[in-house]
């Protein structure tokens, strides 16, 4: 026989209040945040015309900190060796929240707000993933936290890292060799999409580098016999990695571009370059991998008669998941609600649609749905060096619809959208998102002991952190 269980009354009247109380900061919260919605517009469209690449990223890293430091933050600039790094800090004591917030653009690519292609004039870089939306919604979200715990008198601090040169550039990487989230207890990273989901995923981890050959230039008519051609070298290297392709594990990614290969067919070249990037959804088969196209790199400058040298590039962890603070995301996420269209943007979101391939996958009203919660344990896809921190800290991201359904990063369509109010209301879910998961964090520690335990338990005993870029410095001319 059922019995029930008897609450007394003093202790029902305190757990409401105290649900009450909740109800009332996250209204309190959303609130802020919108009311301010379109000073922040502002700031994320300031850096869509900026659109300035990574470690490049002057006047839109010194935009965020100045609105950081005017909201009360203490930063710090110059981090980790990097100019464009910063810290913004607010509190003091556990827990130690970090948001993430990334402000490169990339090259090659420029789009004006149109439904079509259209490029903006002066501009050969544009926002193609969005981050002028990362970095503008992140610091709104740590504004909020910080406005919160300065009236609520919780203890904590805040952090708002300023993560450069996501795009090849490996900017938190960096930042975590550095030791900067060493006492972080948990961290909040969000991306630009066409979709709302806050799942527990994984990525690939990644490691570049660019393979130089040295030859002997001659005349190629005339003396060829004297000459020993680079080039070669690049496309018998490129030959033996495409062989290799047939025996490596089927969810390796390996892909190159010759970056210089001579400059003239009558010159043999006396110099080629070509540029790697390995992924795999395990660093330590990516080390494999790698070590292994070094090999054919070797063997192609014995067999040309050339020298070689080669530059790791960049090297990223794959995404750690932790699905005990991605559950507290999803939920408000939910709580949140998706991107509603109103007609002027339901009307471009229809002809930006037309342009897409496979358009007929997602309907554009998919753009106010919540995805449902996964647990993706094994990466595919891209990489990012969110990866890094992630092995580090608990580590939990959400992704929103600030493109058209059916949109790919890295596209004109995505800086169209990102460039109009689609990108801004997306951009707003994002925000609201972090702020509420960051006071849920402060308001519960022992959710931050549980996700730690998470992550000890998914890297494992003896787990020891070594950056897959080894020691090398910034590359801080990488996009000059």
């Amino acid at each position: 026989m059922l019995k029930r269980l008897l609450i007394p009354t003093p202790l029902l009247l305190l757990f409401a209040t105290m649900l009450a109380a909740q109800d009332a900061d996250q209204k309190e919260i959303l609130n802020s945040i919108e009311a301010k919605s379109d000073h922040y517009w502002d700031i994320a469209k300031t850096i869509w015309d900026y659109a300035e690449l990574g470690y490049l990223e002057f006047k839109s890293s010194k935009l965020l900190q100045d609105e950081l430091s005017s909201a009360g933050f203490k930063v710090e600039t110059g981090v980790a060796g990097i100019p464009t790094a910063f810290i913004a800090s607010f509190g003091s004591g556990n827990p130690v929240i970090g948001i993430l917030a990334e402000f490169d653009a990339l090259p090659g690519i420029s789009q004006d707000v149109a439904t079509e292609p259209k490029e903006r004039p002066g501009s050969n870089a544009a926002h193609a993933c969005g981050h002028h939306l990362f970095g503008t919604a992140s610091s709104a979200a740590a504004i909020a936290i910080k406005d919160w715990l300065a009236k609520s008198g919780t203890q904590g601090t805040i952090r708002l890292y300023g993560t450069p040169a996501e795009e090849g550039g490996g900017g938190k990487v960096y930042m975590v060799r550095a030791g900067l989230f060493d006492d972080v207890d948990a961290v909040l990273h969000w991306h630009p999409g066409d979709e709302n989901e806050a799942d527990a995923s994984s990525s690939l981890a990644n490691k570049s580098a660019k393979f130089r050959f040295y030859g002997v230039a001659s005349h190629a008519s005339f003396s060829p016999e004297k000459g020993r051609s680079a080039l070669d070298a690049v496309e018998a290297m490129n030959f033996m990695v495409n062989q290799m392709r047939e025996h490596v594990q089927m969810e390796s990614r390996i892909h190159y571009v010759i970056t210089r290969g001579g400059e003239a067919p009558n010159v043999v070249p006396a110099f080629a370059e070509v540029f790697y990037y390995c992924r795999h959804p395990e660093m330590d088969i990516v080390k494999e991998n790698f070590e292994r196209i070094v090999k054919t790199a070797e063997g192609a400058a014995l067999g040309t008669g050339v020298r070689m040298d080669y530059e790791v590039i960049h090297g990223l962890y794959n995404l750690l998941p932790n699905e005990k603070l991605a559950r507290v995301m999803h939920h408000n996420l939910q709580l949140v609600g998706g991107v509603e269209y109103n007609e002027e943007e339901t009307v471009f979101a229809e002809r930006i649609a037309e342009t897409l391939p496979g358009k007929d996958n997602k309907s554009i009203s998919s753009a106010s749905d919540i995805k449902d919660f996964m647990v993706i344990e094994k990466g595919s896809g891209g990489s990012t060096d969110v990866g890094d921190v992630s092995w580090i800290v608990p580590t939990a991201g959400l992704g929103t619809a600030t493109w058209v359904p059916g949109t790919s990063a890295h596209t004109w369509q995505a800086v169209a959208a990102g460039g109009m109010s689609i990108g801004k209301k997306g951009a707003m879910v994002a925000a609201k998102t972090l702020a509420l998961t960051g006071i849920d964090i402060f308001r519960n520690p022992n959710l931050c002991k549980e996700a730690k335990a998470e992550l000890d338990r998914r890297r494992g005993n003896g787990f020891k952190y070594e950056p897959l870029l080894g020691d090398r410095e910034p590359p801080l001319d990488y996009r000059k």
